[in-house]
């Protein structure tokens, strides 16, 4: 009995030792990786819901391999107020995750240690097929922007998309 105590004991804390170099990765987190808190954004900023706002529909599909958004691109101007309303029209669940390249590239790879990982932030959505939802975005500065599903695989079958913000 004490043997299997002492032995118990001894997991738990070789668990633990091994836990903490991973916790302090989790709470420094940048935005886009495992524990982001998606506070700074490239492609803008969170919209205001009362004011104005031009409405563009993005529908989820796939089907026959492919994955995709309908429409893939949309142009915008430079402070131009968007309302995204976003449907998941296909089978599996899709994402829907606005920022530059390069963050969702970084986003990407956390994704794929971490799959299951759910969205609900201002720059993005996780849906389950048939869900909706909405997202207000106000492009405070020129470039161009993608929109992508993160979810392993997804974006590699073509579920990805840009967002041109002009200054004209």
């Amino acid at each position: 009995m004490r043997t299997r105590i002492k032995k118990s004991k001894c997991l738990l804390l070789m668990a633990a030792t091994l836990a903490l170099p991973f916790a302090a990765t989790i709470v420094a987190a940048e935005p886009g990786e495992t524990g982001h808190t998606h506070k700074a954004f490239d492609a803008g900023e969170p919209g205001d819901p009362a004011k104005p706002a031009r409405t563009i529909a993005i529908a989820m599909t796939e089907g026959n391999g492919a994955m995709a958004y309908d429409p893939h691109e949309v142009i915008v101007k430079t402070g131009e107020q968007v309302k995204f309303v976003i449907t998941n029209s296909g089978a599996l669940d899709h994402e829907f995750m606005l920022d530059s390249v390069e963050k969702n590239a970084k986003h990407r790879i956390a994704m794929q240690k971490n799959p299951e990982m759910e969205h609900d932030d201002p720059n993005g959505r996780r849906l389950k097929p048939g869900g909706s939802a909405e997202i207000v975005w106000k492009f405070s500065k020129a470039g161009t922007f993608e929109f992508a599903c993160l979810i392993p695989g997804h974006s590699e079958a073509g579920m990805k998309g840009v967002v041109v913000v002009s200054d004209k």
